[in-house]
């Protein structure tokens, strides 16, 4: 039976009077009151009470206080049972979710219930509505300008161990193979006693951890024909091919060796390193992590954020200074004072392997679903790409980005450095000439230039007309002539003032670690990796809307 508490009904008399004035005004001012006056009652709670009946079954824990204490847990990082005491002992905890009975039916919770409604939240990826929910209650009690916004991603990790390939193909095997005894003794009885003997015996944990490095291209080569036998030997079998564990098996092999068919038999080929795919199986208790080349293993969170360029400091400093600044003072963030208020806007979670290039769009679509659409955004080169540029014209937003790749030599005359007409077509060179003639096939151009004058102009050494027979050449497509406008404005002083702010958004990473350790979290698995970041990250936007508050009260 359905148990929620309406906390928009107005109280007679001060429950919370006891407190007296002092700790009552302390209580208004941090997070606690901001989230009790504010956000409580915009907790997407009925979303939760579609799991139970309205009229069947004892009554549930109050609901309202659950998804509280679901968000609480993930925002100050606690297990289970530091969630169980603060619910019960914390006078923030109870002000927050308007408690003010002393009963144990409101300031106590089991630990099962909270494991079953963290499960709820995370099967119903409600986690995205409660950021969403606040966040544009946030946006509009603040009135937060959302006109100028950046982007980045930031590298986690879930609870899982970093292993070598050995290891991967091994856990992997004795994965299966633990499982099949439970689900299915007769298949297991069926396999050769030396596979049993090495995956499932207290000794072979030690036997694979004391590999040389000499001996380990043939330890690789031989676990993984293991693997090949037990793939092949229960390739036909249609209820072990549905079982989780063959499946990581059979991708394992997939992503790790090379099948050769010789006389109708299998033989396996370890591949390369440089060929195993970044997506590819990091570890079976994990199987949604996968592997970045400059991070390593885990998951990344994309954040896109507002802020105030008329008080951001961080984007006044060089880039490198303040991120060391920001990891030295942790009481910088707190001191901060800004006109408006910084809301972090979108947040999404992806495999490490994933590029940033393709977060811009999704992060474009959140925000304007939300009415929180920006005018502007920075990011860094990985997001700056021409197709996403233009695709965000289109959505009316600008990209403030970087090109990847060096920048022209100082000798060079950049093809952007000639004039065109709004359609891309020359008009005349940078030594003045105008062209003979010019042909355009769909973005293609291809423009004449008289061959006497481009032979004696002084320009001749840093242009990058083309010799023909008859006529020099300037050949070039859409892409590249505004890719090349793009390199050129990179060099002017307003673009580097519009993208030194970009490098404020390594403040909010820090942040985002160091308040709430996301960077490390205790799940594993993309659903419930997932459900922490994105709570975590609804922190980070109740902890900024609390300082500023306080700075408008001071």
């Amino acid at each position: 039976m359905i148990n929620i508490k309406d906390h928009n009904q107005q109280q007679i008399f001060d429950l919370w009077k006891k407190l007296g004035p002092k700790r009552r005004r302390l209580l208004d001012e941090s997070w606690a009151g901001l989230f009790r006056k504010v956000l409580l009652h915009k907790l997407p709670v009925k979303k939760l009470a579609a799991n139970f009946t309205e009229d069947f079954g004892r009554p549930t824990k109050e609901l309202t206080t659950c998804m509280g204490v679901c968000l609480f847990q993930q925002i100050f990082d606690l297990t289970d049972i530091q969630t169980q005491e603060r619910l019960a002992f914390d006078v923030q905890w109870h002000y927050a979710l308007n408690l003010p009975e002393k009963s144990d039916d409101f300031k106590y919770i089991s630990l099962k219930t909270i494991w079953t409604m963290r499960k709820l939240l995370t099967k119903d990826k409600l986690e995205k509505d409660i950021f969403k929910a606040i966040g544009d209650r946030l946006a509009e009690v603040f009135d937060v300008d959302t006109d100028k916004q950046r982007i980045d991603s930031v590298h986690i990790k879930s609870n899982m161990k970093k292993l070598g390939r050995i290891s991967v193909v091994v856990e992997t095997t004795k994965k299966f193979i633990r499982n099949l005894k439970r689900q299915d003794k007769d298949s297991f009885s069926i396999v050769r006693d030396n596979i049993i003997e090495k995956y499932s015996t207290k000794e072979s944990k030690q036997v694979f951890a004391q590999v040389k490095p000499s001996e380990s291209a043939k330890t690789l080569q031989e676990v993984c024909e293991d693997l090949l036998y037990l793939v092949e030997q229960f390739k036909n079998d249609s209820k072990i091919e549905r079982m989780n564990s063959y499946q990581l098996m059979e991708r394992v092999l997939e992503e790790q060796c090379n099948l050769i068919e010789t006389d109708g038999d299998s033989q396996i080929e370890v591949k390369r390193p440089q060929d195993i795919p970044s997506g590819s199986l990091q570890n079976p208790s994990d199987p949604d992590a996968t592997y970045d080349g400059h991070k390593g293993q885990g998951y990344q969170v994309q954040v896109m954020e507002t802020y105030d360029d008329s008080t951001d400091s961080e984007g006044k400093e060089d880039q490198d200074n303040q991120e060391k600044k920001q990891i030295q003072e942790d009481k910088f963030e707190d001191e901060k004072q800004d006109k408006n208020l910084s809301l972090a806007t979108h947040v999404a979670v992806e495999p490490a392997h994933r590029s940033d290039s393709a977060a811009l769009l999704p992060a474009i679509e959140s925000t304007d679903d939300r009415k929180l659409k920006p005018k502007e955004i920075e990011a860094d080169s990985a997001y700056g790409g021409d197709d996403n540029v233009e695709e965000a014209k289109k959505q009316n937003v600008d990209i403030i980005s970087p090109l990847k790749g060096r920048p022209k030599e100082s000798d060079t005359i950049e093809l952007g450095e000639h004039e065109f007409d709004q359609d891309n077509e020359m008009l005349e060179c940078s030594g003045g000439q105008e062209p003979v003639k010019q042909n355009v096939n769909g973005n293609r151009h291809s423009v004449a230039m008289d061959i006497q004058i481009c032979q004696n102009c002084d320009q001749r050494d840093e242009c990058s007309v083309a010799e023909g027979n008859k006529f020099y050449y300037f050949r070039y497509t859409d892409k590249q002539l505004r890719t090349s406008k793009r390199r050129i404005y990179e060099d002017t002083k307003e673009f580097k003032d519009k993208y030194r702010y970009r490098a404020g958004v390594e403040a909010t990473m820090s942040e985002y670690d160091r308040k709430t350790g996301v960077k490390k979290l205790r799940v594993r698995g993309l659903v419930n990796v997932c459900y922490a970041a994105i709570m975590k990250l609804t922190g980070i936007n109740i902890f900024r809307a609390t300082r500023y508050m306080k700075a408008k009260i001071t």
